[in-house]
């Protein structure tokens, strides 16, 4: 089971984290088996509107968007990895929502990849049962990596 990164920072941030970060929490919310490729884009807000706007009709930055690969129906050649899609995430946004929700940049980091990396292996969080799954795979994930659960009130929220 690997999970190929190809890792784009087109705007050149240099406050992300590292690729081997990247690929370790990357891992960590892959369920598939074999060999996977997604592409995880990191950009600023207007990349992020354009996009959000574009596919989601929604007219404002935001700070992962998904993009599952729809295959053709063309097998596999052998040793062929499977590719899942792109993810998008919005530096500035993740940074400023880290900032305002009391976490780190990695522990966001953390969650909005493995947020992404669930939708694009079919996850949602569109009925209440969806979202009770997915919130509570990711706080797994995020568990067995070292972070706290991201869905825990602190005390300031409660």
């Amino acid at each position: 089971m690997t999970l190929l990164l190809d890792i784009q920072n087109p705007e050149g941030f240099e406050d992300i984290p590292a690729d081997a970060e990247l690929v370790c929490w990357a891992q960590a919310a892959w369920q598939g088996e074999g060999e996977a490729g997604v592409v995880v884009r990191v950009v600023a807000e207007a990349e992020s509107q354009e996009l959000n706007r574009s596919y989601r009709g929604k007219d404002y930055p935001t700070n992962v968007l998904s993009f599952p690969y729809d295959p053709p129906l063309v097998p596999l050649e052998d040793g062929e990895a499977d590719y899942l899609g792109d993810l998008v995430v919005c530096q500035p946004v993740m940074r400023r929502e880290a900032q305002e929700q009391g976490k780190t940049a990695p522990q966001h980091w953390a969650h909005l990849l493995i947020h992404g990396l669930l939708h694009l292996q079919g996850y949602d969080h569109i009925t209440d049962a969806e979202a009770s799954e997915m919130e509570a795979l990711e706080t797994e994930i995020l568990g067995r990596l070292g972070f706290p659960d991201p869905y825990q009130l602190s005390p300031e929220e409660k």
